[in-house]
């Protein structure tokens, strides 16, 4: 009798060792092959992930390349001390910019006034640029929108010299590596 149960109970772990071992190899399989697809899923992703990288390296470029011609511009046309220098200004930028004729006309004008007479020497204005903080935003169809605050300090014959706040608002075009459209203490 005792022999009976100590065969009944070696058969009964032999099949529940089958039945593990059969268990244990189904989920094998089920490793083996969750470990195929992570490791496909891992070849595709480097290559987008790098995809990713490239983009994000030629936007901070061209992020930084946007401020820097900003402010570029900003030092050019806030800085003269005569009608010549006023007059110089546009040359200064002509490289950076690329802007309509009418903007063109627009933000550089003569300087002169209604007889023909210089503004500029008549009444001993002066523009010096002192400092500007450059921001961007969005990238929209190749072009980043990008502000600045501009301090300036401005002057006039028998005038003290007083510090001004303008903001100038632009649009950097990626492909020409120029500015588009420049505003002046506007927004839209």
């Amino acid at each position: 009798m005792k022999n009976k149960v100590l065969l009944s109970i070696m058969g009964l772990l032999l099949i529940v060792l089958g039945v593990m071992m059969s268990i244990t190899n189904g989920k094998r399989s089920q490793i083996a092959e969750v470990r195929k697809e992570v490791s496909q899923v891992t070849k595709t992703q480097k290559p987008v992930t790098t995809q990713i990288d490239n983009l994000q390296t030629t936007y901070n470029a061209n992020d930084a390349t946007a401020k820097r011609k900003l402010l570029e511009f900003a030092k050019a046309y806030y800085t003269f001390s005569s009608q010549s220098d006023y007059d110089k200004r546009f040359s200064k930028v002509s490289g950076i910019v690329s802007l309509s004729k009418d903007q063109q006309n627009n933000l550089f004008d003569s300087g002169l006034d209604a007889t023909g007479g210089s503004r500029i020497d008549n009444l001993g204005l002066t523009s010096q640029y002192q400092t500007a903080t450059g921001y961007t935003s969005d990238l929209d169809n190749q072009t980043i929108e990008v502000l600045a605050t501009v301090i300036i300090q401005t002057s006039g014959t028998g005038q003290k010299a007083i510090n001004q706040t303008v903001l100038l608002h632009g649009w950097f075009d990626t492909k020409t590596q120029k500015l588009v459209s420049i505003k002046i203490n506007t927004i839209n």
